[in-house]
């Protein structure tokens, strides 16, 4: 029995000496496995960090910037199928987008869906990039994928492509509006129209903000939202005012333009009924006009035309 108890006491002693070098042993390799995990997460954060740079830097349309976070060698291949090869191309590429787009705010926003390393000196990004306003035509999102390589301790971008992926959207029915997307504004008698178009719910509607400042200082104001009525086949509006009132409005398209027919009610409830003609001159102008209005019982005279000119970029 005092044998066996001294056995089983080596062995203990034994494998505690054993555990205690087994340990020992193991501790570099965490060491190592611990440097490993924090040089990945420096290395992913830093690559985040420069997807932000790429968005401050388009924001201030700095295209010399822009370029900079590419390698020297590096290419970038557009949603448009455009192939740009090293920095001074990029560069070039985008001087002509941010000179193309005047001097318009462009909020570019990156949302990161996938990041990993590949190695110690190379990554891949894939994500998405919303750019405001929105582009011309369908509305979509760019889908993009970048391979990062590390240059002499920093990231760079070596490469990039653009993918646009059209999403889903009553946009067809109402792309004829595309061309009220702006500034406006008119004066008539004194009174200065000012108003903002610009896409709303993935370009499936159109809100228009709109402002009159009288000459005795008041001020008057209301929302419009156009957009398609599947169940009546046609465009409509839905109009706000601040006084409460508020309208539903059915436009048919006319010879370059389009008739409203609204029937609505004032903020203390008197009903109202007017027709507001809508007459495209050019990109840059239109006439508007509202006709056979009433309120209540009351027939009010046709107002005058007014012409409403597009306000250049902010």
């Amino acid at each position: 029995m005092i044998r066996i108890t001294i056995v089983a006491l080596l062995i203990a002693i034994s494998g505690a000496v054993f555990s205690q070098a087994k340990d020992k042993a193991s501790r570099p390799t965490d060491k190592k496995s611990s440097a490993k995990r924090d040089q990945a997460a420096d290395d992913l954060a830093a690559i985040r960090a420069e997807s932000q740079a790429f968005v401050a830097a388009f924001n201030k349309k700095d295209a010399k910037a822009v370029a900079a976070l590419w390698t020297e060698d590096g290419e970038y291949l557009d949603d448009a199928g455009r192939t740009f090869a090293g920095r001074q191309a990029i560069e070039k590429g985008y001087a002509d987008f941010f000179a193309a787009h005047g001097k318009a705010k462009i909020d570019l926003r990156v949302m990161i869906d996938s990041l990993r390393l590949l190695g110690p000196n190379a990554a891949i990004e894939e994500g998405r990039a919303v750019v405001e306003p929105a582009p011309q035509g369908s509305p979509g999102v760019s889908k993009y994928t970048v391979f990062h390589t590390k240059v002499d301790g920093k990231w760079l971008m070596a490469s990039v492509r653009d993918t646009w992926v059209e999403s889903p959207s009553a946009y067809q029915n109402i792309a004829d509006l595309e061309w009220l997307i702006g500034e406006w504004s008119a004066e008539e008698h004194g009174a200065k129209h000012e108003s903002v178009c610009r896409w709303v719910g993935n370009k499936s509607f159109v809100e228009r903000k709109h402002t009159v400042a009288y000459p005795d200082q008041t001020t008057s104001s209301g929302v419009q939202i156009i957009g398609f009525n599947p169940q009546r086949g046609h465009v409509q509006s839905w109009d706000f005012t601040t006084d409460g009132g508020h309208a539903v409005g059915a436009w048919t398209p006319h010879e370059n333009g389009w008739r409203a027919e609204v029937v609505g009610m004032l903020g203390d409830g008197t009903p109202t009924r007017a027709i507001n003609v809508l007459t495209r001159i050019d990109d840059n102008a239109y006439v508007w006009q509202s006709i056979q209005r009433t309120a209540g019982d009351v027939a009010l005279p046709d107002s005058d035309e007014i012409v409403i000119k597009r306000q250049p970029p902010r």
